[in-house]
């Protein structure tokens, strides 16, 4: 498995890892090319196993995300911001979402970052 935050300088490249299965990127800032098209921020994208994929910055540089490794065995199930292998596990979080406990509880945030609540959409 692997995860980077990577930061281009203007028109630097990076080779995506090719030895993982699953490989994907997040453009956070700037653009960038892949295979000849350009993506600004805010695309993520999904490559194909076994592709060769190089990451070309734009000419302001850029930041992504990359990440990947071995395909997940079994389902996933996906509710809102929350990701699991069994349907109780989402209702498990949906629950501890909901109590809010962001000092101790399951989804315990910064000291300085408690501020702001989005509740569980309806």
């Amino acid at each position: 498995m692997f995860y980077a935050d990577v930061v281009l300088e203007p028109n630097a490249a990076i080779p995506m890892p090719a030895e993982h299965e699953d490989r994907g990127l997040y453009v956070t800032s700037g653009e960038i090319t892949v295979a000849g098209q350009t993506f600004e921020a805010g695309r993520m994208m999904v490559f194909r196993p076994g592709d060769e994929i190089t990451v070309t910055a734009g000419p302001e540089g850029a930041r992504l995300m990359l990440l990947g490794g071995e395909t997940l065995n079994g389902p996933r199930y996906v509710w809102w911001n929350f990701v699991a292998s069994s349907r109780e596990k989402i209702e498990a979080a949906k629950a501890a979402w909901a109590r809010g406990d962001w000092e101790r509880g399951r989804f315990a945030l910064p000291p300085d970052d408690r501020d702001e609540f989005i509740p569980l959409p309806d």
